[in-house]
């Protein structure tokens, strides 16, 4: 679980067949926030939560056992774990025989936290457990406030922060408002192979009216923009409380489930956990 292990994403891989906990590679949030011009005290608290759909393993007997997980990776831990590997360290436990859940659950959060430098929270549950049924696993909409609808011209597939200057403030000297606002549209392209990454995001903020022409825009310049799902949200929220001067900013992305995982990054001055929130995309 070193640095310096080769990356498997892109890479033509061999499922293990039994645990592994070096399948899992760390990547250093560090030189992505130094891009951004952050340091060492964040303007942001926050997680990234991911769910698994696709997690088993061997009883003592050797009968499989199948759950669904959800993971919460803190934002300020020096790390993230690579959605490749992490797919490869949850397969591997599929022909291993462990003595009971919460043993699986133990030697997860322990090996997720190692890889990453800060407690993992690790959450497993049987299909038929009602926290797997509940209303936070079924389908919703977003709350707020939608952007799509606006009749717009496009001329921009790069992320531009200046898009966000171009008209910033609906009013000289506007009252400061409180706005719940959304977009389906965000894309972005893998840091490493390039494939399309798709979400919604949600933007709550309080501060001068934003102009939503202009916010909308700016998303829509990800399209051909290369970074992992965790870098685009800490990029939006930074750009959007650099620009626009904000009192208070949560943004969340809500990404499109791949090889049985979804991966939801939040960002916020003003809370640490995310809503799990699934979208009929996921």
């Amino acid at each position: 679980m070193s640095d310096s292990t080769p990356i498997p994403l892109g890479k033509h891989t061999k499922y293990p067949a039994t645990y592994d906990a070096e399948q899992l590679y760390p990547v250093p949030r560090a030189s992505k926030r130094a891009e951004l011009g952050l340091k060492a005290e964040l303007p942001f608290i926050g997680e990234d939560l991911w769910n698994a759909y696709e997690i088993s393993w061997l009883n003592l007997r050797g009968k499989p056992l199948a759950t669904l997980g959800q993971f919460r990776f803190p934002c300020h831990s020096t790390h993230i774990v690579e959605s490749k590997s992490f797919k490869l360290y949850l397969n591997s436990f599929n022909q291993s025989r462990f003595e009971s859940c919460a043993q699986v659950r133990a030697l997860m959060k322990e090996d997720l936290s190692s890889a990453t430098g800060a407690a993992v929270q690790v959450e497993l549950f049987p299909l038929d457990h009602p926290a797997a049924l509940s209303d936070a696993w079924h389908i919703t909409s977003l709350e707020g406030e939608c952007l799509d609808h606006l009749d717009i011209e496009i001329d921009s597939y790069r992320t531009d922060p200046t898009l966000l200057d171009a008209n910033p403030r609906l009013h000289a000297n506007a009252d400061v408002v409180s706005e719940t606002l959304y977009s389906h549209l965000l894309k972005s392209n893998c840091l490493i192979t390039s494939q399309p990454d798709w979400a919604s995001v949600w933007i709550q903020y309080q501060g001068q009216q934003l102009d939503h022409a202009a916010l909308l825009r700016y998303l829509i310049s990800f399209r051909q923009h290369n970074e992992f799902h965790e870098q685009c949200v800490e990029r939006i929220f930074t750009d959007l409380w650099r620009h626009c001067e904000l009192e208070e900013l949560s943004v969340y992305a809500r990404y499109t489930r791949r090889g049985g995982l979804d991966i939801n990054p939040w960002r916020s001055t003003e809370t640490f956990s995310a809503p799990d929130w699934r979208l009929v995309r996921q």
